[in-house]
């Protein structure tokens, strides 16, 4: 083989290699989540620990440690009392694409300026029917069993959103919108 065909080969490869290289870095650009660098997971998967096994004198009993763990873990109320209100505002990213914050602005959902003790369906937008007439007031406890899955707190809702899976994320975000118009 000459010189001429090994490097048209060598270069048919490695112009092949930069092809791949500038079209995967185009796809991550496209479909990572956050912006600007930041980086999140696209998905979390969550795993419960085992049973825990303690040891009883000679023999051995098994506890489900769902006990200890509830113990642990803190509640709404003890999240959403020690909330990082620039950690929602970051959180609330997510809610742009369909909310704005300033007051009448709605977009494809309600605009949020206020929402947090406001009525359930309490302003002039297009809600489902289960929305409009579920009744009730956004209070930090409903907003956040709404946003843990929407779906399942108001069956019928037409928002299209999953929920937000942490605890500590939907603490901070409704601790931002309490201070929007509140």
């Amino acid at each position: 083989m000459d010189t001429m065909t090994a490097t048209k080969i060598v270069g048919g490869v490695c112009g092949s290699f930069l092809i791949f290289l500038l079209v995967k870095w185009g796809a991550e650009s496209l479909y990572t989540q956050g912006g600007h660098g930041e980086t999140e997971a696209a998905y979390v998967i969550e795993v419960e620990e085992p049973a825990a096994v303690e040891t009883a004198g000679a023999g051995t009993a098994a506890t489900d440690g769902e006990g200890e763990a509830a113990a642990a873990e803190p509640t709404f109320a003890e999240l959403y009392a020690a909330a990082d209100i620039a950690s929602g505002e970051k959180v609330f990213k997510k809610c742009k694409a369909c909310h704005k914050l300033e007051d009448g602005a709605n977009a494809t959902g309600p605009f949020l300026y206020g929402v947090i003790d406001r009525g359930i369906g309490a302003v002039d937008f297009g809600f489902s029917e289960a929305m409009a007439t579920h009744g009730g007031t956004w209070t930090p406890e409903a907003m956040n069993e709404f946003l843990t899955r929407p779906k399942d707190y108001i069956s019928g809702t037409k928002m299209t959103f999953t929920g937000l899976k942490s605890e500590s994320d939907r603490a901070n975000v409704i601790a931002y919108l309490a201070t929007i118009g509140g």
